[in-house]
Order: structure tokens, then C-alpha cells, then sequence
């Protein structure tokens, strides 16, 4: 499963993560910069996207409408991209394995 990045991340953060994540984009490549986020949601169901977002609000639609798509929700306040970077680079295992189960809804990264 891909990933989408939410306007709240980097764009930087996808050519930092395609080698571990293919097909890893940004909400801003496909002019959903400004797009509201029931509109990222369909947007995610429909090209088979996992949304990462650092949107509590996101966090909120997994939980109530269960997935697709799937929500990774990263809890850290400002920080580099680096540091998301690293974060998604650590949790790599973490986050194939929880692409993978089809049940659960969100995955939260901190």
C-alpha cells in the first residue's frame, strides 16, 4: 500500500522515504493541497493510499469509519523533517505489518 502524505507534512519527506515506502506521495501532487480532509479520504480510498497525517482529525475518520483507507497518525508537535524521516524510517516494520492487517484502522506513531 502507498502512502499519502498530508499537507501538515513535508513534500520533501517523499523522496526521503520512496526507497522504503514506493509510490510515496504528497497530497500537494495530486492538487489536494487545499482540499478538505473527507475529500483526501475519498481521494485515499479510491488510489489505494494509507494516509499519514499529523491531523488528529484523520485519527478520528479511521476511527469512526474504519478502514479503507488506513491512517497513520504521527503525535509529534514541531519538529524537522528529519525527524519524521527518521521516525518513518524506524517504524518501517511497524507500519508494513500494520499495512498489512486489515482490520485495524490507524497506526499511532509518537
Amino acid at each position: 500500500m502507498k502512502l499519502l502524505l498530508d499537507q501538515n507534512l513535508s513534500p520533501r519527506l517523499v523522496k526521503r522515504l520512496q526507497g522504503i515506502f514506493p509510490g510515496c506521495a504528497h497530497v500537494r501532487d495530486f492538487s489536494l493541497h487545499s482540499a478538505d480532509d473527507l475529500e483526501i479520504w475519498a481521494f485515499a480510498i479510491g488510489e489505494g493510499f494509507a494516509i499519514v497525517s499529523k491531523d488528529s482529525d484523520f485519527h478520528q475518520l479511521a476511527f469512526t469509519e474504519g478502514p479503507p483507507p488506513k491512517v497513520i497518525w504521527i503525535q509529534r508537535g514541531n519538529c524537522r523533517t528529519d525527524d519524521i524521516a527518521g521516525l518513518l524510517h524506524a517504524a518501517h516494520r511497524a507500519v508494513e505489518e500494520f499495512l498489512e492487517e486489515p482490520e485495524t484502522a490507524f497506526l499511532i506513531l509518537e
